[in-house]
């Protein structure tokens, strides 16, 4: 099973994670908020129709991670400034979302200059 050795904030916008295969991640904490895996966020399924919620609203602090809580053996809860808390996200959707969202070198430099 894939699982993260090491979790890091090395920008308050970014999350660095280490899997145990040797692949690593680094990616906004503006990603992991739009993939919260909670049926507020991505819809939940009734009766075979994918239904939402809502609209996505904006609100301050919403892409502030204030803690990443482990759930049993099997991913994180993620905790939100703005109080969502709601979204657990399992080992294999944390890696899902490092593989298809991973920042690149030069990505991780333009952010840095823009600082």
């Amino acid at each position: 099973m894939l699982t993260p050795i090491s979790i890091s904030r090395p920008k308050p916008y970014l999350l660095y994670i280490e899997w145990n295969d040797a692949f690593s991640s680094t990616i906004l904490l503006e990603t992991l908020r739009d993939q919260c895996p909670c049926a507020g966020c991505q819809g939940e399924e009734i009766m075979g129709q994918k239904v939402f919620v809502g609209i996505k609203m904006f609100k301050p602090g919403m892409n502030e991670l204030k803690a990443l809580t482990p759930v049993g053996n099997y991913g994180l809860q993620a905790t939100w400034a703005d109080g969502h808390a709601t979204g657990i996200y399992t080992w294999q959707s944390l890696r899902a979302i490092c593989e298809t969202h991973t920042l690149t070198p030069q990505q991780l430099t333009d952010l840095a200059s823009k600082e």
